[in-house]
């Protein structure tokens, strides 16, 4: 084998291991319930601030996360792959999987005992998903289910989207529809009079600051949890107003 070839079998064998790392990620093991809803889907706000799920895409594919896996709203946006385990009269045959977006918080009920009502107790992990969602893992009939779970990246169409709210003292953005890791860890915020402003968490993927950007062109700066930062420039024009959303560019 001479060097190429040799450089060669080296890369082909790279790429096949990192390929083979990212499908062998490890399964951790939680419970898995449904929210009764009218229409099958979890359409409510939730502690992550979304809104109406079903218009930014989340839809049916949300679930609430107990205090462990919610980790204070840090986890808002993260994606989760869930299969139904262990279990031959509740689990679909074949144990499917569906992969489940982070959009609230699952609150403990410390009343009650954790395998019987106390599902979201702390530390157990545990998700609760809508009825339309859970009928594609296991029976609507069971009342809780073994599953086992693992991070995933997020697929979304589009760009980011930042909902502007606030007043001429308080700004506020909340930011959807993020691509990969799904969980935003920083932001930064730009007016055209201004440089990046630093932004605080206000709760689950809603981000805060004390100033006034009226009148100017608004610019944001992400940073998802693996560390990486995405710029969108100029995302709000000038006119912009609160209770607007603006679409900006996506983690790829």
């Amino acid at each position: 084998m001479d060097a190429l070839q040799a450089t060669v079998f080296f890369l082909v064998l790279l790429i096949s291991c990192e390929i083979n790392g990212a499908e062998d990620e490890e399964w951790k093991t939680a419970t898995a319930t449904y929210s009764k809803e009218t229409d099958g889907s979890i359409i409510t706000e939730g502690a992550c601030g979304y809104g109406d799920l079903h218009k930014i895409s989340y839809g049916k594919y949300s679930a609430g996360l107990s205090t462990i896996l919610f980790n204070r709203g840090s986890t808002c946006g993260a994606c989760y792959e869930v299969r139904c385990v262990d279990h031959i009269l509740w689990c679909l045959q074949g144990s499917p999987s569906i992969i489940l977006t982070a959009t609230d918080f699952c609150p403990p009920n410390n009343g009650l005992a954790a395998d019987y009502g106390g599902w979201c107790n702390f530390p157990k992990e545990h998700f609760e998903m809508s009825e339309a969602a859970f009928a594609e893992i296991a029976e609507r009939r069971a009342d809780i289910v073994p599953v086992q779970y693992r991070r995933v990246k997020c697929e979304r169409s589009g760009g980011l989207r930042f909902n502007l709210q606030g007043d001429s003292r308080f700004f506020q953005v909340l930011i959807a529809n993020v691509g990969l890791d799904g969980e935003v860890v920083a932001v930064k915020v730009k007016g055209s009079k201004t440089g990046w402003i630093p932004m605080g968490r206000n709760w689950g993927q809603n981000w805060q600051c004390n100033v006034n950007l009226k009148g100017q062109p608004i610019s944001f700066e992400v940073t998802a949890s693996s560390g990486r930062t995405l710029a969108s420039y100029n995302v709000a024009p000038p006119n912009w107003q609160f209770g607007q959303t603006f679409e900006g560019k996506q983690f790829k």
